[in-house]
């Protein structure tokens, strides 16, 4: 019986979801503790033809993409922050960033070596919601976290990104 992995056969254990990484204007986005699930629904159109009406057909229409919520601790990288205000800043629609508000994304799960499983291309993203403070309790016992929800409008899994073999040492950081 298959195991669902051709370069590591001996493998049983499906890849792990807390191992991941964003990537934006090219380099790693810092801290982020969760990514929400890509996800795609396509339309149903149901019709029927003449002389045949007893039977529905489907079809599919529109397709859309959910949009993603990331989360990570408060630190003083301003990267969520800076992001959101491109869209709409304090100073209002006339500061917003027509040019730059849109981002294409690379959500990347790893394996339990940090080398790259799968590799997902989240194109003509934005922000359309920014929590910069969490509900804060002097009675907690939780990190401070803040979020952003982007819109997409489509992702692709990199076909590139293909089994690694875990059998590999793991290249040093440079």
């Amino acid at each position: 019986m298959g195991t669902g992995f051709t370069k590591n056969a001996t493998r049983i254990d499906p890849y792990k979801n807390y191992k991941f990484q964003v990537k934006w204007d090219g380099h790693t986005v810092l801290g982020v503790m969760k990514a929400g699930p890509l996800k795609r629904t396509t339309n149903v159109i149901t019709h029927r033809p003449g002389g045949a009406n007893s039977t529905d057909h489907k079809t599919p229409g529109r397709t859309q993409y959910d949009g993603v919520v990331f989360e990570r601790g408060i630190t003083w990288d301003l990267d969520f922050e800076t992001w959101a205000n491109k869209v709409h800043p304090y100073a209002g629609d006339s500061s917003m960033d027509l040019v730059n508000f849109r981002k294409e994304l690379v959500l990347e799960v790893l394996d339990e070596k940090g080398l790259v499983a799968r590799r997902f291309f989240l194109h003509g993203c934005w922000v359309s919601e920014y929590t910069a403070s969490p509900q804060l309790d002097s009675s907690g016992n939780a990190i401070a976290i803040e979020s952003i929800k982007i819109e997409l409008e489509g992702w692709e899994r990199d076909p590139q990104s293909t089994e690694q073999d875990e059998s590999q040492a793991v290249p040093q950081s440079s």
